[in-house]
């Protein structure tokens, strides 16, 4: 009996082709690197921002802000917060698991704890910039050039990326 690609064989006739032949841990292992790559990149932005957000509070301008800049300021390091753990859990998710033969499991795991943290981080940025725009434009504006951008993290990051899946889904 021919084995699947699932399986590490070839695709049966008539039956979907990956185009890759590899065994589900191999599948795994790929995966799994292709998604620390990608997490990693998210850390590193993550964890500027976050620290530029905790030392915001410590600047002399901080104390002349408005009671809504300061409820924005507290939601925005709230939501670092939250994307912090979010993008840095799969570290901790990987070392937890390791050895223990769930792979690929894992992999679905920490792809959807990666998925939580890119959404914590499109509400992190657009609280950011909604603090620092309302301050820099004295509230005129900033909502509408916010919400702009915030479209536009959305097709970059969420909308174009299942326009292709959509699009080419169809092909296989």
């Amino acid at each position: 009996m021919p084995r699947s690609p699932e399986h590490g064989g070839s695709a049966p006739a008539g039956g979907p082709d990956t185009g890759r032949h590899e065994t589900p841990e191999q599948r795994a292992d790929r995966r799994w690197t292709e998604l620390i790559q990608e997490v990693r990149v998210a850390q590193t932005g993550v964890q500027i921002l976050f620290g530029f957000l905790l030392t915001v509070v410590f600047t002399p301008r901080f104390a002349t802000v408005t009671e809504t800049d300061r409820m924005i300021y507290v939601v925005t390091v709230a939501l670092g917060a939250a994307t912090t753990g979010a993008l840095i859990g799969p570290v901790s998710f990987h070392r937890i698991v390791t050895g223990r033969r769930i792979k690929p499991e894992t992999v679905v795991w920490v792809s959807r704890l990666t998925l939580v943290g890119i959404v914590l981080l499109l509400a992190t940025v657009t609280s950011a910039l909604l603090l620092i725009l309302r301050v820099a434009l004295h509230g005129s504006a900033a909502v509408w050039v916010v919400a702009g951008l915030a479209v536009w993290f959305l097709v970059c990051w969420f909308a174009l990326p299942m326009w292709a899946l959509h699009r080419y889904r169809g092909g296989r």
